[in-house]
């Protein structure tokens, strides 16, 4: 283990006994770098809180395994599945929750049918799309890929595919394997029992390095995502992230408010004022991001593909960053998929389905361009999870239009509605919640004229009015 890895270690040991980290800002400065560090850190809050419930808290509905270990959800999800806001429902999903701290792991893949979409999303603790692996990136023919931390220096072996490296030593792989219907379901299952995940000493057959510390993970609290508490696990997961230096200006600013990795944060030893500011500079961040997504998400101005990917192509943007964990977090890239989002009508008025019902209309020949299927799925406003409805159906998708009914001119109508419409139209209804909902429109490979925005998405159009 080399000296970064023993200061990390030192430093997770000691996150309940190191020095405080001074606050050193005036109120008036606090309350700008607050708005800076909330943007900046949300994304990384939200992903511990993940973290947690999938590979910490064994008694967790939505735990799915050890760290280092996979855990395969052999079912797409449904409105019982909460521990991310806004999943697909295409894909079941396997877990790796990645601890790099001692040696690099080996994600092993089988070779899966070319007509078949599967993906491995590998993602930083910043919520950045490091790599990919799978259909789009490394072909269907599996193969064996090394997941590297930032301070690890061996050598790869020979009969490795691909190295990849990791800007923090806890990351996060997230699988995605296409369901084509419920019959198919056993096949899916048996391609992820070939989802193979070991250490390198154990793939490489050679001794393995001392084992890490032991880490003492803090509980989420309830409010850690909206409060200033949110800066205390902000400290905790920078541990696990040596500074970029491109952000050594940032991160010294963040330091004058008490923001310094493995530094305990402790809200107790902040005078009012200095309180006071941090809280300002959060509803600050908050009123930013909803004046940017009234004025720039709902009109279609900037897209999913802004918001998720690697650090180079984010730039800096932590507003986009935030966006990205805030309305979907584990989004994919733009290359490997494109999210539409419906929150707004054509009137660009927000969708309420107790107010509305609505149709969203594909032109013959105009439906979403991807080169491996499309779909759109219904989430509930109000918790962004899926919406429980008498159908089961959380999505209407591309491998659904041999059951669609298409209009007289060939085109497509869909019914967004919460009630179902006439019988003769419910194969074409995606069921609403009671109250206010977004839709979210995925092309996986989208092709070129979807990112170009040559392709032009149809919009929802409200078909009635109720009373109020």
């Amino acid at each position: 283990m080399n000296q970064r890895n023993v200061l990390l270690t030192v430093v997770t040991l000691a996150l309940s006994t190191s020095a405080w980290a001074e606050f050193t800002a005036t109120p008036e400065q606090a309350r700008g770098i607050a708005k800076e560090a909330y943007l900046y850190g949300f994304p990384v809050v939200e992903m511990y809180k993940t973290l947690y419930t999938q590979a910490v808290d064994e008694t967790s509905a939505n735990y799915k395994a050890p760290f280092n270990q996979i855990g395969n959800t052999a079912k797409a999800f449904t409105a019982k599945d909460t521990a991310f806001v806004t999943p697909n429902a295409d894909t079941p999903y396997s877990f790796v929750w990645m601890d790099l701290r001692a040696e690099p792991l080996v994600l092993t893949l089988p070779p899966v049918e070319e007509h078949r979409y599967y993906s491995v999303q590998l993602i930083d603790a910043y919520t950045q799309n490091f790599a990919y692996l799978g259909t789009r990136s490394t072909g269907n023919n599996g193969g064996h890929f090394m997941i590297a931390g930032p301070d690890w220096q061996g050598k790869q072996p020979l009969n490795i595919d691909r190295l990849l490296r990791s800007e923090s030593n806890i990351a996060y792989a997230l699988y995605r394997t296409q369901l084509f219907d419920d019959a198919d379901l056993a096949k899916v299952k048996q391609i992820q029992k070939g989802y193979k995940v070991e250490t390198l000493s154990h793939y490489d057959k050679h001794k393995a390095p001392p084992a890490p510390a032991k880490i003492a993970w803090p509980k989420p609290a309830p409010t850690m995502s909206d409060t200033p508490d949110l800066f205390r696990y902000l400290n905790f997961m920078l541990a696990f992230t040596p500074p970029q230096d491109v952000e050594k200006d940032l991160l010294a600013r963040f330091k004058t408010i008490g923001i310094e990795a493995g530094k305990p944060f402790d809200l107790s030893k902040l005078s009012a004022d200095q309180r006071q500011a941090l809280e300002d500079g959060i509803a600050d961040a908050k009123a930013e991001f909803a004046q940017f997504k009234k004025s720039r998400v709902d009109t279609h101005e900037v897209t999913s593909g802004d918001f998720f990917g690697t650090r180079d192509h984010l730039k800096g943007n932590y507003l986009y960053r935030y966006a990205g964990a805030n309305m979907g977090i584990f989004g994919n890239s733009a290359e490997e998929a494109n999210y539409i989002g419906y929150f707004v009508d054509k009137d660009n008025h927000p969708v309420d389905a107790s107010k509305h019902d609505y149709t969203l209309h594909f032109d013959k020949g105009a439906l979403p361009p991807a080169d491996a299927f499309w779909s759109l799925t219904m989430y509930d406003g109000r918790n962004k999870l899926l919406v429980a409805n008498p159908l089961n159906r959380y999505l209407i998708n591309s491998r659904m239009l041999p059951d669609l009914k298409l209009d007289a001119d060939g085109g497509l109508t869909l019914y967004i509605q919460n009630k179902a419409p006439a019988k003769e139209l419910e194969s074409n209804w995606l069921p609403a919640p009671n109250g206010p909902f977004y839709g979210v429109l995925r092309l996986y490979l989208p092709k070129p004229e979807v990112n170009s925005g040559q392709w032009k998405m149809p919009l929802l159009t409200p078909v009635n009015q109720q009373d109020q």
